[in-house]
């Protein structure tokens, strides 16, 4: 009881001592702000839920080949179009291929194509954002035209004509996809860097000689993050959705590929008498894209000052 005692005295000196309205560095303020942080986030059931349907797809991703039961690629005509059941849990499809383990094959595809378009359209859209409204004048009004032109097409539109003009393929769409993802980013990171750059600690730093290009990365993009990385987490949905869209279209992944939105389109054909071949994909595509979106407001409630308060 007194070692119980001890540490639940200790949590509570913790927690003051990084609560404290007067904090006595810099270090200090940082744990306060991500302690309380923190807090909210794990109070927030549905924001857990969905950073546990991000962990479970990357867990299913990563043991992709252990836990699927069969080859996502092998064929069994005789096994056709077969119901849910002990064999098959959640059916086979019109080759005889078992719908679950294509499911978990394919979490590999979707998990590849949200990390691809997230390491090369955040930058992008960070790099344009940040330079747009640090520079102002001629450049800000270059790059946000740049920007309005890509915004003023809707992004499946827009995603379908480059895979048209670059062929079909997945490499393809997560390219198109990323060409047209940046531009809210920018837009975001603009607004934010607007505000920061008349502050006086930015004032501060180029009166001790910092260059545009440090002020830049080492002061302006660090803060902008934070509203970055919710609209990020928040547009993967999207991205989700546009990718099975373009595999539907088939302008995504080829057959055999397991994509999700490729199972839906070659499912269709059977949807009313064979439910299950094109549902159970639909189901995977609604679930991590819920999952996403519930994380990502999650993550507004932590990084988001104004909304924190």
């Amino acid at each position: 009881m007194t070692t119980v005692a001890n540490g639940n005295e200790d949590r509570g000196r913790l927690k003051e001592w990084l609560l404290t309205d007067a904090p006595h560095s810099a270090a200090q303020a940082r744990l306060g702000r991500f302690y309380v942080g923190w807090l909210g986030f794990v109070r927030n059931r549905l924001a857990l839920l969905g950073l546990g349907i991000i962990l479970f797809l990357i867990v299913v991703a990563a043991l992709a080949p252990l836990l699927a039961p069969y080859s996502p690629y092998a064929q069994d005509l005789t096994q056709r179009l077969m119901p849910p059941g002990p064999d098959h849990w959640l059916g086979t499809d019109e080759f005889g291929r078992d719908i679950l383990s294509r499911i978990i094959h394919g979490s590999r595809i979707t998990l590849y194509v949200i990390v691809l378009v997230t390491v090369t359209a955040a930058p992008i859209g960070l790099i344009m954002g940040t330079v747009s409204g640090y520079l102002g004048g001629w450049v800000d009004a270059v790059l946000m035209r740049i920007t309005d032109i890509f915004l003023a097409f809707p992004k499946l539109i827009l995603a379908l004509a480059f895979v048209a003009a670059l062929g079909p393929g997945i490499e393809n769409a997560i390219l198109a996809i990323a060409i047209t993802s940046w531009p809210p980013y920018a837009r975001i990171a603009r607004a934010e860097t607007i505000t920061i750059r008349g502050s006086d600690f930015i004032a501060a730093v180029r009166l001790q000689g910092a260059s545009r290009t440090r002020v830049i990365l080492r002061h302006v993009m660090p803060l902008c993050m934070s509203s970055l990385i919710v609209r990020v987490t928040l547009d993967m949905a999207g991205v989700i959705l546009i990718a099975a869209g373009l595999g539907f279209l088939g302008l995504g992944a080829q057959p055999p590929m397991p994509e999700w939105g490729a199972m839906i389109s070659s499912g269709r054909k059977y949807i009313l008498d064979h439910w299950w071949v094109a549902t159970m994909p639909g189901i995977a595509i609604f679930v991590v894209s819920l999952g996403f979106n519930l994380l990502g407001d999650g993550l507004r409630d932590v990084l988001d000052p104004k909304h924190r308060s």
